[in-house]
């Protein structure tokens, strides 16, 4: 086995902490793969995996040599592209993340026209709620919501979105509106309080952002289900405003507390720097940006 293969073994054992499911993203057996890891370790005379009965994880050696790997292939990959012309055709496989509703919503329509019309180019999506690391995860291209930390990634603006409350009419008909953060304590309120975020509301008042703790008598882990709370007329909800886009369009919710909105979230198409050569990646990045700009263009203000 050359070594590029072994490193492609390693490389996928390590992003899927699994061997069977290295074995069948390679197209091959599970033994061999165990027998190809095992090898490699005699050979380097280091372990990079330590396993156990439920579970795969790396060494501190193996999470560098990973790291070593992925940069070693993609560079041979991209090699190989400019040689074999991709430059000017787009081909391979690529892989882009997105937040997950929003990756739904807006990110999954732009991948699919890309691929009509790039049949050489196969594409793998992670649509997650956490900031992934685009080098350590071998991503190629991201979609990123909020302010950007400095980092060697390129970053290509294309539009904001907000915060908002919003309820339904017969709500507000009812109950009357909030006029401003600390009056919704006297309201019906449904909070998504995600898995590793608190349950607080943001506003911007005085001039200073503030967070609340809101004692929601509705406590949901998805932002889909606190939209369809506030559409039955539950209560007063916080989500960002793609997510509501086409209840407000429709008129099913209506925006309140427009006075203490923070100010609108931007929204990136992110990439490493290193890979503005691929033809795959340059004419996606291109592809997205535009199409991201139109629908975001387009959300309700």
């Amino acid at each position: 086995m050359n070594r590029f293969h072994e490193m492609s073994v390693f490389l996928a054992v390590a992003e899927s902490q699994s061997f069977a499911a290295a074995a069948r993203r390679l197209a091959m057996s599970a033994p061999t793969v165990t027998r190809s890891i095992a090898a490699l370790e005699r050979r380097l005379g280091a372990l990079l995996l330590v396993r156990t009965t439920r579970s795969l994880r790396l060494t501190e050696a193996g999470q560098r040599y990973a790291a070593d790997c992925r940069r070693i292939l993609e560079e041979v990959e991209q090699a190989d592209d400019a040689a074999a012309g991709a430059m000017a055709m787009p081909r391979g496989a690529l892989h882009i993340t997105a937040p997950a509703f929003f990756g739904e919503l807006h990110v999954m329509p732009v991948v699919l026209g890309y691929l009509r019309g790039h049949r050489e180019v196969s594409v793998r999506t992670l649509l997650v709620d956490r900031v992934v690391n685009l080098l350590d995860e071998g991503v190629d291209v991201a979609v990123r919501i909020g302010a950007l930390p400095d980092s060697t990634l390129t970053a290509v603006p294309v539009g904001h979105v907000r915060r908002v409350v919003c309820a339904a009419p017969a709500f507000l008909r009812e109950h009357g509106a909030p006029e401003d953060p600390d009056a919704l304590q006297r309201f019906c309120t449904i909070t998504a309080a995600m898995e590793g975020r608190g349950a607080q509301w943001r506003f911007m008042q005085a001039g200073e952002p503030r967070r609340m703790n809101v004692e929601s008598q509705l406590t949901v882990t998805s932002f889909q289900a606190a939209v369809l709370a506030a559409c039955e007329g539950w209560g007063l909800t916080q989500v960002v405003s793609y997510q509501v886009a086409r209840h407000l369009k429709s008129g099913a919710l209506q925006v309140v507390l427009r006075d203490f909105e923070l100010p609108p979230m931007p929204v990136h198409v992110v990439y490493p720097e290193g890979r503005r050569s691929s033809a795959k990646v340059r004419s996606f990045v291109e592809f997205c940006v535009d199409a991201l700009r139109r629908d975001l263009a387009e959300l309700p203000v």
